[in-house]
């Protein structure tokens, strides 16, 4: 059996295996996040009707013509899975879509350790903007990235001296995580400016959900990203607030990059009423699936700010979309990151994953962000030397109520 041939039964066996995210997150060191939920195969010629026109399987001849060009001439030691991967990796790449990904086992096994809080790294949110260069979203707070005076839109120009252009978003993962208390050094542009950083890496492991009374009888909860703990977490700060009968309430999405998008249903129906959407998930213009409240709704009525930023990507976004057009809260910062679309993770043999961008979401009134994002009700910058001016204007906002 030809390498390709073996390569084309692999393709047919891959099967959906894991929950998935909303947002694009790698929380190991850097992290991107947003995926959806399903089972299926991955074949070609099935499934999503856009693509119906495609072959069941692609002829592979002038590929086995490059791969017996390579093992003839190439001056230099190839093994069989490295290439494997490369294919793989390639027919992710061929899509164009930054969010559309191959891992392999090694990268798989760290991207769901990240979807679960914990990594050793520098804490940053990475995304690949519109020129494919890699940018920052987000820093961690309290984390190696935010401590060292990394900041959202932040381009990686190169990671120990190896020039990002045109590396992946995965590869600028791989080049930055690492073992704790090693260091990594970035060089970055910021508005035109190069600024250097020498980081060193460290094992975090973010609660994701933290909450406290502020002056006032003001609530305060903050969300650092939709993990696996945030449901429980967002239940018990929800009847933390309910029983000190607080005046009102701060959602604190800023710097979140978003996560699972059960946890993201899971807290705006700490304020929903069962039933309502939180959002809709399409495909073209077919809605395949509506996502509404689930009950709780300990908070319905308390007067509400979320507080957001350009750091709010995804999930974030999901959620104080649903609390602003359900009029469930009052939004205050800045204009959103805008990641409106929704990744599956597929399982494939061998350990590798498939990160793909299956849909695009839309909120409750309708609106897809995607690189648009959301604008606020009230516009504030972040403050300087320490003054935090939305959080200030949140709680002048509630005071009033």
């Amino acid at each position: 059996m030809s390498f390709l041939s073996k390569l084309s039964r692999l393709i047919k066996r891959y099967r959906l295996a894991f929950e998935v995210v909303a947002g694009l997150i790698l929380l190991f060191g850097v992290y991107a996040l947003g995926l959806n939920i399903g089972n299926g195969n991955l074949n070609f010629g099935t499934g999503n009707g856009q693509n119906s026109g495609l072959p069941d399987q692609l002829n592979y001849s002038s590929v086995n013509q490059e791969y017996r060009a390579l093992i003839d001439n190439y001056d230099g030691k190839l093994t069989t899975t490295q290439l494997l991967n490369g294919i793989k990796e390639g027919l992710a790449n061929a899509v164009g879509d930054p969010y559309t990904e191959y891992f392999t086992a090694q990268q798989a096994k760290a991207f769901n350790n990240a979807l679960n809080n914990s990594f050793s790294g520098i804490g940053a949110e990475l995304s690949a903007n519109a020129h494919q260069q890699i940018v920052v979203v987000s820093p961690l707070k309290d984390s190696p990235a935010a401590n060292a005076g990394l900041q959202p839109n932040d381009i990686i120009l190169d990671i120990n001296g190896k020039s990002t252009s045109g590396m992946n978003l995965d590869q600028a993962v791989s080049d930055i995580r690492g073992k704790a208390g090693t260091s990594v050094n970035l060089t970055v542009d910021r508005g035109g400016r190069q600024l250097s950083f020498n980081i060193k890496r460290s094992n975090i492991t973010v609660p994701s959900v933290n909450y406290k009374l502020l002056a006032n009888n003001i609530g305060y909860i903050s969300i650092y990203s939709f993990a696996d703990d945030t449901a429980s977490l967002i239940n018990q700060a929800a009847l933390y607030m309910h029983s000190h009968k607080v005046k009102g309430i701060i959602l604190d999405l800023r710097n979140n990059p978003g996560g699972l998008v059960t946890a993201a249903v899971a807290t705006a129906s700490e304020w929903l009423k069962p039933g309502q959407e939180v959002m809709q998930e399409r495909q073209g213009s077919v809605v395949t699936q509506t996502y509404d409240a689930t009950g709780g709704d300990i908070l319905h009525g308390i007067p509400t700010v979320v507080l957001v930023n350009g750091g709010s990507a995804s999930a974030s976004e999901i959620t104080a979309g649903a609390l602003h057009d359900n009029h469930d809260a009052y939004v205050i910062g800045t204009k959103t990151f805008g990641k409106g679309v929704v990744q599956q993770l597929i399982s494939l043999s061998g350990g590798g994953e498939l990160k793909v961008t299956v849909a695009s979401w839309y909120r409750p009134d309708g609106e897809n962000i995607n690189h648009k994002g959301i604008t606020p009700d009230e516009i504030v910058k972040e403050g300087t030397n320490g003054t935090d001016n939305q959080l200030i204007a949140a709680e002048q906002y509630l005071a009033n109520k």
